[in-house]
Order: C-alpha cells, then sequence, then structure tokens
C-alpha cells in the first residue's frame, strides 16, 4: 500500500471568535489551498466584525510548548507568522524558529487591524525587525504598518516604492507591501526582493466593507503555496488571485454588523497529495 502525506503549513498568531482573521481565517485559507493546517495561538483576541475589545496573551512558556510540540512530531512544509505583540513573545519564536533554518516563513507583522485599532506594544516593534525580519521569506505589511515602521505616511505608489526601500534595509530577504488603503480605483502591491525593480501586482479595487482577515488570508495563502513548492513571486501571484475571489464572492453578503469576513471556501480545491516511498 501506498503512502501519502499533504503539504502541512503551520500558523503562529492571535485569535478571532467571530472567524474571519486570525488563527480561524489561517486554517481555512489553508483547507481551501489543499494543505493541512496546524496552529500556536499567541493571545485571544475578543474580537469581532466591529473592532477589537481586548487582548488576553498567551504565557510565553506554553506558545513554546506549542511550538515544539507541534516542531517535534509534524514538520510543517511553511510556517505563517501573525500577531506576535509582546517582546518576550517574540524572542521565545526566534529562538525556536533559528533551528528550523530551512522552513520558509511568512511574516504577517500585525500590528493594526483592519478596525484601525492597534493591536501591538510599541517596545516589540524594534524586536520584530531585529528577530524575526532576518528569519522571513517575506514580510507582508499593509500601508498603515508600513507607516508605522518607517515614521511616515503612505498615500500613493511612489510612497510605497519609497518606503519598500526602507524597509528592506532593516534587514529583510523580501517585502510585500500591500497596497489595499490606497485610494485608488485599483489595487497595487509590490514585492520587494533585494534584486532589481519591484514586481507590481495590480487588479481592479472591489467596492466592499467586507475585508475582515483579508491580510490574514494572504499571508496564510502564500505560505500554502509556498508549502507546495512554489517559488515566491508565483506563491505570491497565486495567493493574490484567490485572495480577491475570495473577497469578489463576499461582497454583497451580510456577516456581522461591521467590516464582514472573505468567503474562504468560494472555490476549495483538492487536497494535494505527495507519494512517500
Amino acid at each position: 500500500m501506498k503512502h501519502y502525506t499533504y503539504p502541512t503549513v503551520l500558523s503562529i498568531a492571535g485569535t478571532d471568535p467571530s472567524g474571519g482573521a486570525g488563527i480561524q481565517a489561517d486554517l481555512k485559507t489553508f483547507s481551501a489551498l489543499g494543505c493541512y493546517g496546524m496552529s500556536v495561538i499567541t493571545a485571544l483576541v475578543a474580537q469581532n466584525t466591529c473592532g477589537v475589545r481586548a487582548i488576553h496573551s498567551v504565557p510565553v512558556n506554553f506558545v513554546k510548548a506549542q511550538l515544539e510540540s507541534v516542531l517535534e512530531d509534524i514538520r510543517p512544509n511553511a510556517i505563517k507568522i501573525g500577531m506576535v505583540h509582546t517582546l518576550e513573545l517574540v524572542t521565545a519564536i526566534a529562538e525556536t524558529l533559528q533551528q528550523y533554518p530551512d522552513i520558509p516563513v511568512v511574516f504577517d507583522p500585525v500590528m493594526i487591524a483592519t478596525s484601525g485599532d492597534r493591536l501591538i506594544e510599541e517596545s516589540t516593534v524594534a524586536g520584530i525587525v531585529q528577530q524575526l525580519f532576518p528569519l522571513a521569506a517575506v514580510i507582508t505589511p499593509n500601508l498603515d504598518e508600513a507607516a508605522l515602521l518607517t515614521g511616515s505616511p503612505i498615500t500613493t505608489v511612489p510612497q510605497m516604492h519609497e518606503a519598500g526601500t526602507a524597509i528592506m534595509n532593516l534587514g529583510c530577504n523580501a517585502l510585500l507591501l500591500k497596497g489595499g488603503h490606497l485610494q485608488s480605483a485599483q489595487l497595487t502591491s509590490l514585492l520587494f526582493t533585494g534584486s532589481g525593480a519591484p514586481e507590481a501586482y495590480v487588479s481592479d479595487k472591489i467596492e466592499t466593507k467586507n475585508m475582515h482577515g483579508s491580510g490574514c488570508t494572504l499571508s496564510s495563502a502564500i505560505a500554502a503555496y509556498l508549502a507546495q513548492g512554489k517559488h515566491l513571486k508565483d506563491a505570491v501571484a497565486l495567493a493574490q488571485e484567490y485572495v480577491h475571489g475570495a473577497i469578489l464572492h463576499a461582497s454583497n453578503v451580510v456577516i456581522g454588523k461591521g467590516n464582514g469576513p472573505l468567503n474562504h471556501f468560494y472555490n476549495p480545491l483538492k487536497m494535494i497529495k505527495n507519494e512517500m516511498d
């Protein structure tokens, strides 16, 4: 009898009891894209489609215990990191992942929610830059998070180019700067890889308020495609296409009283199997 395994992806992030963002969105994305999803919870977040009410930190030792439990048993083909809101968590995660340099890491530096709520402690930003940026195959900030990193507002595509160069100089291996907050008819994101001009991904903006968890979903989709062996540029392109479809198919759906979630399962793929000897 032949034996098979699935591409496996681990999410290290906070929760969303309303189901649209955080760990819940990550696991939906992994499943929709044919991967086996796992999770390490960094924080219990009381939030819904209207905003964040409270954040309860998971003790650092327990986060590390979760992480070690997964890594010792089911080695992920890719890792996505989301909400890491304290310096102690940053250090614990970085120390553990340094032991697995061959696993690609997608880091979504979750600092500001779709609702505008700030989710990260000020003292944590420097630790993230110093410890997690060098470990990540790619980081995926939105314009508000990029502005927090650079200290300057970003409202145009030329400013995105400037900000991307500045963030790459902080020690990133690659950067996907998401332009979803641009006030324009088209959505532009830029992928900086350190060689040549950045790759531009342009699509029509969908007029909808149902964007809750879009950043979590995009970074998880990139991780899922990396787990399947795609090169970074291809993984980003496929992930952008998936998220665009998930937003489009949820654009007129009413779930919740605020910014509604995406439709993660608008076109689920079959589970991808790898044959084992």
